[in-house]
């Protein structure tokens, strides 16, 4: 994995929201859990698995909605972050934090309803063996989100401390194939790379969000966004 030992310091943890998720990164924050909302439904009673949960935003997310929710991560101060966040938001006894490698889930085959992974694939060195796994452990769902080769991404994407693995098309296709996995939608957004959204105000951010979402329905952003959201089934 790349940048193990970066993602599991102590600081990192205590800084990864804030530097993600304030400024122009709250717009981010809002369409990746509308995104992961919109994919999985209603999860009321739901056993879900949120694969590399860090702080655990989407885990309590999930846990406020109703279900019943595991969520692994190989770093000890990102789960604690999410441990405070569970309890602090009243969920505790619907969320399990687990830490884990996520090339050897803990779990039987088909053990969730649901298993997920957000901002986890451009660290994957070995993607087609993570999304077996989560194919193993899950009877219905595994949905994923991916950054995309041809974007503006990959204009930053080596000034990154830990790189970035992008994404065809065509690789995508292939990992599905090779994991028994049928897609069933998939959605492309975000024209402008998200360091772009980090590093200006919320305000401004608004401004050219909203000219990327008008792009949004246009054969342009779906060769072009830098983001893609995979929903496959099993």
């Amino acid at each position: 994995m790349k940048g193990q030992e970066w993602y599991q310091a102590d600081t990192v943890a205590e800084e990864y929201e804030a530097k993600r998720f304030s400024r122009g990164g709250r717009l981010i924050d809002r369409r990746e859990k509308q995104a992961v909302l919109n994919a999985i439904g209603p999860v009321a009673d739901k056993d879900v698995l949120e694969v590399a949960c860090g702080t655990g935003r989407f885990t309590v997310m999930l846990a406020e909605r109703g279900a019943n929710i595991t969520g692994l991560d190989i770093s000890g101060p990102m789960l604690q972050q999410g441990r405070e966040k569970a309890q602090a938001t009243g969920v505790d006894d619907r969320v399990e934090f687990m830490r884990g490698d996520a090339a050897r889930l803990p779990f039987p085959d088909d053990h969730f309803d649901t298993v997920f992974a957000m901002r986890f694939f451009h660290l994957a060195d070995t993607p087609a063996a993570f999304l077996a796994e989560m194919r193993r452990v899950s009877k219905e769902q595994v949905f994923f989100d991916t950054f995309n080769r041809f974007s503006t991404r990959s204009i930053y994407n080596w000034a990154l401390p830990m790189g970035s693995r992008l994404y065809s098309r065509w690789e995508i296709d292939r990992l599905l194939d090779g994991a028994g996995l049928e897609l069933t939608d998939a959605n492309h957004d975000w024209l402008l790379p998200y360091g772009f959204y980090r590093k200006i105000p919320n305000e401004l951010a608004a401004s050219f969000r909203s000219l990327d979402t008008a792009l949004g329905g246009t054969p342009l952003c779906e060769k072009l966004a830098s983001v893609s959201y995979w929903n496959t089934h099993v």
